[in-house]
């Protein structure tokens, strides 16, 4: 049942020869380092609290949450902005790093206080240090918060020390040393949820077991992924609600990079899914269910897959807690995560996340693909190549021409 172990199994020489050896061990290793994340951002509870309050970030204050990052980081921030708006009941955004660098206004009104959290793996790439950079010039009263995986890279040195800003960086093996992000993304989003249980910190660490324990029951029946990664499928379609929408996002991008493209994949809501991106949806085509808990969410959700098999559109993976067997069509594949209703759907981000990174694992297996570094011709790597970095002020006509 568990296809994942049966790979770690290997040999060592078997794993690198086949190039999926980093990436394998670090999908595997989430629901365990997930508690020592979570021990570690609880530490970080008072200097958390000082900053929310420097920021005006409480009920009915001015302050401003925004959380920054690009591509999987980005989708980090997707899946935390509701649960910590709901929270901190102010408003929180999810922005991507590159249109805070383009269009700083847009993204943040210049009279409003806030707090800038940025989310990065490496903390390497050219936006991660040019969004804060930026932010410090054009809006000095902002607090930062940044979590990070490498504490050796540019976001996490910079701004040692400096007053108005929190680093969390988290333990080295979160770094993945593989092209793709996986246990990166999960951790970078347990860390992040502690804005969410400042005032509640044994919940919080409790929550994380729970899911811990629910993730290693995904593991234990990953051989149901395995079995739809070698689907004849050619593109793939994850459907979400709420904070798992980003969740989607991030296993869609996950079957993209590991199949260097050859797999088209994208990501909606259930109910967004018939305002147009249906037509997307053919026999061919792998719809990925993240069927949430919350019984109104839920009732929507089932009324769209139902009109999918009306329509007899796509093969299906359905993955949820208690699947209903009205809806499952003999073709289906079904993931039954026991223990995810007792989590919540907002932290089940990291379970779905967990999901889509084993589906696309096995379908780049099964492609003769290295998921290790699935990129063949090199177009992505593992930390974004620098770019130019530039300033409006030093683009600006000569007033006196």
């Amino acid at each position: 049942m568990n296809a994942l172990a049966d790979l770690l199994q290997r040999s060592p020489a078997e794993q690198v020869a086949r190039g999926y050896a980093d990436t394998a061990r670090e999908i595997a290793q989430q629901p365990d380092t997930w508690l020592e994340t979570a021990r570690s951002a609880v530490q970080a509870r008072p200097m958390l609290r000082e900053l929310l309050a420097a920021a005006e970030v409480r009920p009915g204050g001015a302050g401003l949450v925004v959380l920054t990052g690009s591509g999987s980081s980005l989708y980090v921030a997707e899946c935390a902005a509701m649960p910590l708006q709901q929270a901190l009941q102010t408003t929180v955004r999810a922005v991507p790093s590159g249109q805070m660098l383009t269009h700083l206004d847009g993204c943040i009104p210049p009279d409003r206080p806030g707090l800038c959290l940025s989310l990065a793996r490496s903390g390497d790439s050219p936006e991660s240090t040019a969004v804060v950079d930026q932010v410090i010039a054009a809006r000095p009263a902002w607090q930062h918060v940044i979590i990070t995986c490498n504490g050796a890279g540019r976001l996490a040195t910079r701004y040692a020390g400096r007053a108005g800003t929190v680093r969390l960086v988290l333990a080295d093996r979160t770094c993945d040393r593989s092209l793709v992000m996986t246990s990166s993304f999960t951790n970078l989003l347990v860390a992040t949820h502690v804005l969410a249980s400042l005032d509640a910190p044994w919940s919080y660490l409790a929550q994380v077991d729970r899911i811990a324990a629910a993730a290693r029951r995904v593991l234990d029946h990953s051989a149901i992924l395995a079995t739809a990664a070698g689907g004849a499928f050619r593109s793939a379609m994850f459907l979400g609600s709420g904070s798992r929408l980003g969740a989607a996002r991030e296993a869609a991008l996950k079957m993209v990079e590991m199949t260097a493209g050859g797999v088209a994949a994208a990501a909606d809501t259930f109910l967004g899914l018939r305002h147009g991106p249906m037509s997307s949806v053919h026999a061919d085509t792998l719809v990925v269910c993240l069927l949430a808990s919350d019984p109104i969410t839920r009732s929507y959700e089932l009324d769209l897959i139902r009109e999918l098999n009306r329509k007899r559109l796509g093969s299906r993976l359905i993955i949820g807690d208690g699947v209903p067997a009205d809806v499952v069509r003999d073709t289906d594949l079904v993931l039954d995560c026991r223990g995810l209703a007792g989590v919540g759907d907002d932290l089940a981000t990291v379970t779905d996340a967990m999901a889509g990174q084993l589906l696309a694992l096995f379908r780049c297996l099964s492609v003769d693909l290295r998921p290790d570094a699935p990129s063949t011709d090199n177009v992505i790597h593992r930390v974004v190549e620098d770019f130019a970095l530039y300033h409006r002020h030093d683009l600006q006509p000569d007033a006196e021409a």
